[in-house]
């Protein structure tokens, strides 16, 4: 095999130094990266802050090769570099780990890893090949089991081998988007703690993409803050608050947001889960026969991390997947989950991955917000023929009301960035006065602090006006600020309840870890 100069200049010289100038990336018309520039010196820790839609998904796409950008350029260890494909960000030993996992489930830890490889031969010699994965094991950062098939590892698991995964390519530079999110708190604070240790012995380097100032404050050395597209402010993390932070994203200060929780007496069971099973698509069970009540006027959420049946359970209360066994009762009847049913007993519901669960990508934003009432006035005249011009009333003070960033009612919501799919499917869900259910699922995943403190206050006034709120999420942080009480799901079963106000964080973790 032959080794370009590139490839043996990255390997020899350890992190490589990266630096953007003036990137700019174009859309037809639209600029999303308007002349942003970035530098990452050799082992340092790095974290890119910006609002939904501010560019950074972009800007890192053009450093990996997804997107040539229109102008600027890209200096790797002081030579301008052309980054064509992932491919050419790899032989200059950039690595990227993303918000969704990429292992092939029905194969082992090893198999990725060794998969992943440019150099994998047509017939591999699997004992040379553990042999090579054993001594980069040795030096490896923490430890999973290699022999295990990734569909069968827990959610954290899977996120460090996609971050073993990144360096036994050799990369040096990694770029993390919201990496914490499937983890539990004691999770995120050894992965990115194990990650800050390579970077300070200069072994790493890391890009980091965060919504969390918490995070920030306890690993990042810089940070630089996109907005609108464009450049609005960087610096070292020890000469700034969170509420500099925020001012840089938002260009205003920060104000802490508080929501009266009213306080008031059990109301009646509006939700209750009676044994439910269900199967996860590939026939293996998820939900192992769960009870559950929500009463009128609480939030109960759920706590767990990604992958042990929340979103199979979700989408069963949102009749988009069928139990095994059990039923679900709203208001004491039984409850199937069909749309007559939904409006019968006004519940609402947001799913995980709104895109795939909860939209129809090819249509427009008006039409989507439309998806709940466009069959009863004023969407629709005598039940026959839409009336657009309502339509596109009420989704222009939705777009208004939620800060949807988009071109317009009309474009395609696929087209649109997932905070802001996400925007748009609770405007729909949360428009509605009438509710009386509410069940939710992540919803303020990859949103700024400004949409979550909306998010958050929408939660709480339905919560205050007698809605049974079943909150399914896995940031303790925003189940411990909102809940009346907790239950932690594990493995497909409920194996611990109580209140919210007297939880305590590492116990709850060691649940969620099924410990």
């Amino acid at each position: 095999m032959i080794i370009s100069d590139i490839e043996n200049s990255a390997q020899r010289l350890g992190p490589p130094s990266l630096e953007l100038v003036n990137i700019t990336k174009r859309f037809g018309t639209f600029t999303a990266v308007d002349k942003v520039s970035l530098k990452i010196p050799p082992g340092t820790f790095h974290a890119l802050l910006g609002e939904n839609g501010a560019g950074k998904s972009t800007l890192v796409k053009c450093i990996m090769g997804f997107h040539a950008a229109d102008e600027g350029d890209i200096i790797v260890n002081q030579h301008s570099r052309e980054i064509r494909s992932p491919y050419d960000a790899y032989k200059l030993r950039i690595g990227m780990v993303y918000q969704h996992f990429t292992l092939v489930p029905s194969m082992t830890a090893a198999e990725n890893l060794v998969l992943s490889r440019s150099d994998t031969p047509a017939v591999i010699n699997w004992k040379t090949e553990y042999a090579r994965l054993d001594e980069f094991m040795r030096t490896a950062p923490f430890q999973v089991d290699l022999h295990t098939p990734a569909a069968q590892l827990a959610a954290g698991q899977k996120q460090k081998v996609e971050i073993l995964k990144q360096l036994y390519l050799k990369s040096r530079l990694l770029i993390l988007d919201e990496p914490t999110s499937v983890l539990t708190p004691v999770e995120a604070d050894e992965v990115l703690g194990l990650l800050k240790q390579m970077v300070k012995e200069g072994n790493l380097s890391v890009l980091h993409i965060t919504h969390k100032f918490k995070e920030v404050m306890a690993f990042a050395d810089e940070i630089t803050v996109l907005r609108r597209g464009k450049f609005a402010g960087r610096g070292a993390v020890k000469d700034l608050t969170p509420d500099d932070m925020a001012t840089m994203m938002m260009g205003e200060q920060r104000t802490a947001k508080t929501v009266e929780r009213a306080s008031q007496s059990k109301g009646k069971a509006v939700i209750e889960v009676k044994g439910i099973r269900a199967d996860r698509d590939n026939g293996l069970e998820a939900v192992r026969g769960v009870n559950l009540t929500v009463h009128a006027g609480e939030i109960v959420g759920i706590a767990g991390v990604s992958g042990n049946g929340q979103r199979e359970l979700v989408e069963v209360l949102a009749g988009q997947r069928e139990a095994t066994a059990g039923e679900v009762v709203l208001h004491g009847e039984v409850y199937w989950g069909t749309r007559g049913e939904m409006f019968e007993h006004q519940i609402f519901s947001l799913p995980e991955e709104p895109l795939r669960n909860a939209c129809v990508p090819q249509m427009s934003v008006a039409e989507n917000l439309a998806l709940r009432n466009f069959d009863r006035a004023p969407m629709t005249r005598a039940k026959w023929v839409l009336n657009r011009r309502a339509m596109r009333v009420a989704a222009d003070q939705s777009i208004a009301r939620f800060n949807i960033k988009t071109r317009s009612a009309d474009t395609p919501i696929g087209d649109l960035s997932g905070g802001n799919v996400q925007r748009a499917v609770l405007a729909r869900e949360l428009s509605s006065g009438t509710a009386k259910a509410l069940i939710v699922a992540n919803p303020c995943f990859g949103l700024d602090f400004v949409a979550v403190d909306f998010i958050h206050s929408q939660i709480l006034a339905a919560r205050n006006r007698g809605v049974a709120v079943l909150l399914i999420c896995e940031d303790l942080d925003e189940l411990l600020e909102l809940a009346d009480r907790l239950v932690v799901i594990s493995n497909g079963s409920f194996v611990f309840e109580g209140p919210a106000a007297n939880a305590d964080i590492k116990m709850l973790g060691q649940h969620m870890a099924g410990h």
